[in-house]
């Protein structure tokens, strides 16, 4: 799927407060570049491009218009605030749609393994791929299917190269997902006064003399 965002071109170099003051406008500052495109500063909507982004997911191609001209691009990189939650930067790269590309993609598991039904902890050492793929072709995320998996048992690349349409960079030896036998707490007991023997008391208590 493609989104579509417009985009207003920005002057570089201006000071910080400028910056400011755009996005507390709502705009985002960027910049797009790439394929046959100058590397040009600009800025588009906040909500435009959270919109755009949950439609076409986080590696979607993006019909990006600047001053009426199209240009296909990919979210490259992108800054957040980390008290706000919102966008500080945002980075566009412009594709040629007939190149493949290299990006990351999520590794995502599907089903219950027969592991975990058997108190087995599943586990993602890796849990994103590289892939190199045509951009209308880019995955949301590779799908790992761990239904059969039983406790001790994994997945790596090389089980499932085969299963994809699209190069995965990674070695065959990559793991992707694992079960491990559940972790036992062991308790100790430590003895209580309730559990101690009970001191005797009477006349057959231990060191204590008839009288007479």
């Amino acid at each position: 799927m493609t989104g579509k965002i417009t985009a207003q071109k920005r002057e570089s170099g201006k000071p910080h407060s400028v910056l400011t003051d755009l996005r507390g406008k709502g705009e985002v500052p960027g910049v797009v570049y790439g394929y046959q495109v100058e590397t040009t500063p600009i800025s588009v909507s906040e909500i435009d491009l959270i919109k755009t982004l949950r439609e076409s997911g986080r590696n979607g191609v993006i019909s990006l218009d600047v001053d009426g001209k199209t240009i296909n691009v990919v979210l490259s990189d992108y800054q957040m605030d980390a008290l706000k939650g919102s966008f500080k930067h945002v980075d566009f790269l412009a594709v040629n749609m007939s190149d493949e590309l290299e990006v990351s993609v999520a590794v995502h598991t599907v089903g219950e393994s027969a592991g975990e039904k058997e108190n087995g902890v599943l586990n993602q050492p890796n849990r994103e791929v590289t892939i190199k793929v045509k951009p209308a072709d880019i995955p949301d995320a590779l799908e790992v299917d761990v239904t059969n998996l039983a406790v001790g048992d994994h997945i790596t690349v090389g089980d499932i190269r085969g299963n994809v349409s699209y190069e995965i960079l990674e070695e065959d030896d990559f793991i992707l997902v694992s079960i491990t036998a559940p972790t036992l707490d062991v308790e100790l007991e430590t003895p209580t006064d309730e559990d101690a023997e009970p001191e005797v008391i009477g006349e057959d208590a231990p060191g204590k003399e008839n009288e007479a």
